[in-house]
């Protein structure tokens, strides 16, 4: 890592340090940090534990454990600078206990981490949350062999990355990411890269298994909410054609509560939220850099009265600052279930799609521009 220098316009090498020199533990110090910013690690997930101990007939504890925005469970390995040799086995065999947990004991395990450590808090409603779903039941969680690995260390051995390598290849989700400490003077810095799967192969790789994974969960999209939600989304997408919208004209229908369209901003779509007691309508900051997202969420903010103005009415501005996303949105309470209210709710949601369209595209398109160029 280097330090530029803009006023000698030059670079100054960092000096690359070890943990174990800097006095840096596995769990007191570089657990902490992930457990209170696991953002870091390129992506949103939620700590539902750490020292996870809760298996049955073993001793054995994980460093710590997650859900990511799938619902899926992350076993998180951290090794400070070395990895040794058995640290795959060690994960794989978490992982393989972790996959029988249900969803009610994957609630008592966060409940027990939030009185413990976050002073208490609703464990069903914070997973919601973070789901952005209404209901707990609404969704999946630990489904099938869904369950990931993440490898967090300064070096890794060779054995572990060739094998690594081999479980991405046969389907398992593992991750390894290099983290470094390094100092300029009187300061520390941390660098966190992705280093397998890069994030440009993983990408790949996840259409690759694209199909698989359909196939997977395709008991899960017969059940009656999935259908449900398609049906409605058609409708709503048959009406927005008539009135000759053309921001989702491309748009299928499909099986989630959430459908989005782009704005013209990267990263900043307009979408649309259906759940059974409540519908939305709303612009999200949420690109893979939350320092980006939170910038362009300011700078709308900033001109707040105005958009509102041309809104025609009040908006919700949730900055979400635990969170990488930002948003902007309306929302209405609706009796979702019930079919008949659907005209009422596709009226609602055209029209106010609409006017939030008018008021804040030109805005958003400026406050990217500016984020970027500043």
């Amino acid at each position: 890592m280097y330090q530029i220098n803009r006023t000698e316009n030059r670079l100054t090498e960092l000096k690359e340090r070890t943990f174990s020199e800097l006095n840096f533990r596995e769990r007191e110090h570089l657990q902490e940090w992930l457990a209170q910013m696991p953002d870091v690690l390129g992506e949103d997930l939620l700590i539902i534990q750490k020292e996870f101990d809760g298996f049955d007939d073993t001793r054995e504890r994980l460093d710590l454990l997650a859900l990511d925005r799938d619902g899926s469970l992350v076993v998180i390995e951290n090794k400070l600078d070395d990895t040794g040799r058995n640290v795959v086995w060690q994960a794989l065999k978490y992982a393989a206990y972790c996959s029988n947990l249900t969803k009610s004991q994957i609630v008592d395990i966060y409940q027990k981490y939030l009185d413990r450590y976050e002073s208490g808090g609703g464990a069903s409603a914070k997973i919601c949350e973070f789901l952005d779903v209404e209901e707990l039941d609404e969704v999946v969680l630990n489904p099938g062999t869904s369950q990931r690995v993440i490898f967090i260390a300064a070096n890794f051995r060779k054995e572990v990355t060739s094998t690594a390598l081999w479980l991405l290849g046969s389907g398992i989700r593992i991750q390894c990411h290099s983290v470094k400490p390094y100092s300029f003077g009187d300061e520390l810095l941390l660098d966190i890269r992705q280093i397998i799967p890069t994030p440009e192969a993983e990408e790949y790789m996840i259409g690759i298994s694209s199909k698989d994974t359909e196939e997977k969960q395709a008991h899960v999209a017969q059940k009656g909410r999935y259908t449900r939600r398609e049906e409605f989304w058609q409708q709503l997408l048959e009406q927005l054609r008539k009135e000759g919208l053309s921001l989702f004209q491309n748009i299928s229908p499909g099986k989630s509560n959430w459908i989005s369209a782009g704005s013209g901003a990267s990263g900043c779509p307009f979408v649309l939220v259906y759940n059974q007691k409540v519908v939305q309508v709303q612009v999200e900051m949420n690109s893979r850099d939350k320092v980006f997202n939170k910038a362009v969420f300011d700078k709308l903010s900033a001109a707040k009265d105005q958009i509102e103005a041309d809104f025609g009415s009040s908006l919700l501005w949730q900055r979400l600052d635990d969170r990488k996303q930002s948003r902007v949105r309306i929302e209405h309470p609706f009796d979702g279930l019930d079919k008949e209210n659907w005209p009422e709710i596709n009226q609602w949601m055209s029209r106010n799609l609409v006017n939030l369209e008018a008021a804040i595209r030109q805005p958003l398109l400026e406050a990217v521009d500016h984020v970027r160029t500043h």
